[in-house]
């Protein structure tokens, strides 16, 4: 089996896919990101998921990590070789991945960014513009070619909330979720409203303007842990994919371990200058 692994600033994702022509995926994991966490304290917190499901860990073949928080690499390629006995695949400069990377500094484009592209462009075709709701929110377009050609970086939700929090006084934290009506008649309703509806509001501007200036109407698809949340209000988004990120990766390692794969998917990212 293939262990898929995606590192975020707030949770690490994880699945097991089949390595056969099926892909079957076995079972998949969100789990909080501890970036001060030892490879025994990972190891055995991985080990405890797999028990779960009554999955023996030699039953791994393969691994690949795509992770944005680098002082975790180490960590997890250490127990990649001691609890699984495998050398991993990052998501990294000189990787084949099949999509050309368009922008001024390719080497600085996140490895999860790569990775919903690749997907994205596989399931869905193109032109499509990817929407991952993570600790930051970040708006990805690939091209009819399959090209990633820009994007955007805005906070998080969750960012969004704190920042609220933490420069008020007076305003309790609350749970963000969509609140029963826009006009609120309590503090936590309108803090609620302000933040669902506001978040929306920025998202759909932005794609708004991003179909304005492609000319055309893209596939939207969302990911990342707060998708469902966010997706359902939107004017534009029109798929949410939960498992995006990790599907990338799994069609990542294909490219990767097949001869003629590699050979029909020459484009690999580029070397850090």
């Amino acid at each position: 089996m293939l262990l898929a692994i995606d590192v975020g600033n707030t949770n690490t994702v994880l699945a097991l896919y089949k390595l056969d022509s099926s892909n079957e995926l076995v079972a998949h994991w969100r789990v909080t990101t501890h970036k001060a966490q030892t490879a025994d304290e990972y190891g055995v917190l991985f080990l405890n998921l797999f028990g779960m499901h009554g999955i023996q860990s030699s039953s791994v073949n393969a691994i690949i990590i795509s992770s944005v928080v680098p002082p975790l690499d180490s960590t997890l390629r250490r127990v990649c070789e001691l609890y699984f006995k495998l050398k991993p695949l990052f998501i990294e400069p000189g990787i084949k991945t099949g999509m050309p990377l368009l922008i001024d500094n390719p080497s600085e484009l996140g490895a999860d960014r790569v990775v919903n592209g690749v997907a994205a462009f596989e399931r869905y075709g193109g032109p499509c513009i990817v929407v991952d709701f993570g600790t930051a929110t970040t708006l990805d377009v690939i091209s009819a070619k399959g090209e990633y050609t820009g994007g955007v970086i805005t906070p998080g939700l969750g960012i969004s909330a704190d920042a609220l929090f933490a420069r008020t006084a007076k305003l309790a934290r609350v749970d963000v979720r969509k609140p029963a009506k826009v006009i609120g008649t309590n503090t936590v309703a309108y803090i609620q409203s302000g933040l669902y509806y506001g978040y929306i509001g920025m998202v759909d501007g932005i794609l708004e303007r991003m179909i304005a200036e492609l000319g055309m109407h893209p596939k939207i698809v969302a990911t990342g842990g707060l998708a469902k949340l966010i997706a359902g209000d939107s004017k534009y988004i029109s798929e949410c994919d939960d498992m995006l990120t990790l599907d990338g990766l799994r069609i990542i390692y294909e490219r990767n371990r097949n001869p003629k794969a590699r050979a029909l998917t020459a484009e690999a990212l580029p070397a850090k200058a």
